[in-house]
C-alpha cells in the first residue's frame, strides 16, 4: 500500500482479540451469547419501563435511555467482532473504521452523562424529598436527557473530525477488536499533537467532570443517610441508590483501569481485556444489577409474567 493521505488508505486490518485459531469457536459462542443475553435483557428493561405505569418517573426514564445506550454501545464493536472470528474477515474500510469510533465515542460518553443525570435525580430524591416532584418534571428530565445527547455528540466530533485530516502510512493494521482512537493515531505519519491535546483535555474533562458530579451527589446523600433517624428511613434511602451506585462503581471501575493506570507497550492484550470489560461485560450486567437489586424491576416482572399468564389462559 503506497503511503500518502488517507484516501490511499481503503481499509484497516482488526486483528481482533488475542486468542488462538483453535479456541475461535469457543470465543465466539461465549462473546455471541453475551451480546444476546445484553440486547435482550437491556429491552427488557425498556419493555418493563414502557408497559408499567409504577416506572413511569424520572429514574427509569433515565435508565431506559442507559438501558437503549448500552445496547447500542454494545452493538457498535461485538456485531463486527464476531463477524471476523466467524469468517476470519480482518478488513474494514476506512469510512467504517472511522465511523464505528464516533459512535463509539458517542454511546460512550453519552452513557456517562446519563449516569450523572441519575445521580442528579437521586440527589434530589433523598436530599429534597419535598422539592422532588416540583423540580423533576418530565420537561427537565427531557431536557437532561437531550443535553446529554448533545453533548456526547460534539464530544465524539471533537475527536472524529481532527482524525479525518490525518495522514496514513503503509501500516494498517490495528491490534484491537474494534477502531479505538489511540491506535488508529498509532498509524498516523502526520502531526498528531492537536488530537493527543483533545484527548487531554476535552476526553479528560468529559470523564472527570461528571464523576466529580456523582461523587459530590453521592456525598451529600452520604451525609443525608447519616441523619436520618430511622432504621427504615436509612434502608429505604440505600435502596434507592444501591443499583445506580453499583452500576456507577463498576462503570468508572473500568474506565480508570483501562485508561488511567499506566500501561507499557507490551501490556496491549491487557487493554484489549480491559475494553471487552467496559464493551460486552459492563453492558451485559446491568440489567442483572437493576433486577436483582431494585424492588420496583422485580415488582415490574412479575405484573408482567402474571398479566401474560392470565392473557394466555
Amino acid at each position: 500500500m503506497k503511503r500518502g493521505n488517507q484516501s490511499t488508505i481503503s481499509e484497516f486490518l482488526l486483528l481482533g482479540l488475542p486468542v488462538r485459531p483453535e479456541q475461535q469457536t469457543m470465543f465466539f459462542a461465549l462473546f455471541l451469547g453475551m451480546y444476546l443475553i445484553t440486547v435482550l435483557g437491556n429491552l427488557l428493561i425498556i419493555l418493563l419501563i414502557q408497559l408499567d405505569s409504577h416506572l413511569h418517573t424520572p429514574m427509569y426514564f433515565f435508565l431506559s435511555h442507559l438501558a437503549l445506550t448500552d445496547i447500542s454501545l454494545s452493538s457498535v464493536t461485538v456485531p463486527k467482532m464476531l463477524m471476523s472470528m466467524h469468517t476470519q474477515e480482518q478488513s474494514i474500510p476506512y469510512a467504517g473504521c472511522v465511523t464505528q469510533m464516533y459512535f463509539f465515542i458517542f454511546f460512550t460518553d453519552l452513557d456517562n452523562f446519563l449516569l450523572t443525570s441519575m445521580a442528579y435525580d437521586r440527589y434530589m430524591a433523598i436530599c429534597h424529598p419535598l422539592r422532588y416532584t416540583t423540580v423533576m418534571k418530565e420537561g427537565l428530565c427531557t431536557l437532561l436527557v437531550a443535553v446529554c445527547w448533545i453533548l456526547s455528540c460534539t464530544n465524539a466530533l471533537t475527536h472524529t473530525l481532527p482524525l479525518a485530516q490525518l495522514s496514513f502510512c503503509a501500516d494498517n493494521t490495528i491490534p484491537h477488536f474494534f477502531c479505538d482512537l489511540a491506535a488508529l493515531l498509532k498509524l498516523s505519519c502526520s502531526d498528531i499533537s492537536l488530537n493527543e491535546l483533545l484527548i487531554f483535555t476535552v476526553g479528560l474533562a468529559v470523564i472527570t467532570l461528571p464523576l466529580i458530579c456523582i461523587l459530590i451527589s453521592y456525598g451529600h446523600i452520604g451525609v443525608t443517610i447519616l441523619k436520618a433517624q430511622s432504621t427504615k428511613g436509612i434502608l429505604k434511602a440505600l435502596s434507592t441508590c444501591g443499583s445506580h451506585l453499583s452500576v456507577v462503581s463498576l462503570y468508572y471501575g473500568t474506565i480508570i483501569g483501562l485508561y488511567f493506570v499506566p500501561s507499557s507497550s507490551a501490556s496491549s492484550d491487557k487493554d484489549i481485556i480491559a475494553s471487552v470489560t467496559y464493551t460486552v461485560v459492563t453492558p451485559l450486567l446491568n440489567p442483572f444489577i437493576y433486577s436483582l437489586r431494585n424492588r420496583d424491576i422485580k415488582g415490574a416482572l412479575e405484573r408482567l409474567f402474571n398479566r401474560a399468564i392470565v392473557l394466555s389462559q
